[in-house]
């Protein structure tokens, strides 16, 4: 039986690790976790992807109004990706977008009024920009950081606590 298990852990291993290479354009920070801070926080990114935070997380979920970036970086800390797209997307790329998050326990979607493009993927210092839904790295981005990266606290609650909007 040993001898089973040693031969199948190198394809374990790299069925595991198969989508987990780097994905091309993807921005990485150096934000640190932990740092609760209530009121309004300035961010290094638009829209940020990690730093200090409110107290309580955004609910994961699809929202159509705009999010306060402090509660949404408190989600990326849980392990949460947030696909933030601009208020002027065409409306068949924000209905593309809520399906590919359906089912998704570990998401936000909101737009965000003040990115410059069309589409931002942010999980904890990890960030992505993309010019339309259709891009390829999106579904890479979601396999790779949510429930994944460098959030700290992967696995802590994505719901029951925020879920105002701006």
């Amino acid at each position: 039986m040993k001898r089973l298990i040693l031969l199948t852990l190198p394809a374990l291993l790299a069925a595991c690790t198969q989508g987990g290479g780097d994905i091309e354009g993807v921005k990485s920070f150096q934000n640190k976790g932990g740092a609760h801070q209530e009121g309004r926080v300035p961010y290094a990114q638009t829209p940020p992807a990690g730093g200090p935070h409110n107290p309580a997380w955004q609910n994961c979920g699809v929202y159509d109004r705009p999010l306060y970036d402090e509660y949404a970086v408190h989600s990326l800390e849980h392990g949460a990706v947030w696909l933030t797209y601009r208020p002027d997307l065409p409306a068949g790329q924000v209905e593309a977008l809520k399906k590919l998050v359906e089912g998704r326990p570990y998401t936000l979607l909101s737009p965000h009024e003040t990115q410059t493009a069309p589409l931002v993927l942010s999980a904890w210092n990890k960030q992505l920009e993309v010019q339309d839904v259709s891009d390829p790295r999106i579904k890479p981005f979601l396999q790779k950081y949510e429930q994944g990266g460098e959030a700290p606290e992967i696995g802590a609650s994505c719901s029951g606590a925020y879920n105002g909007t701006v």
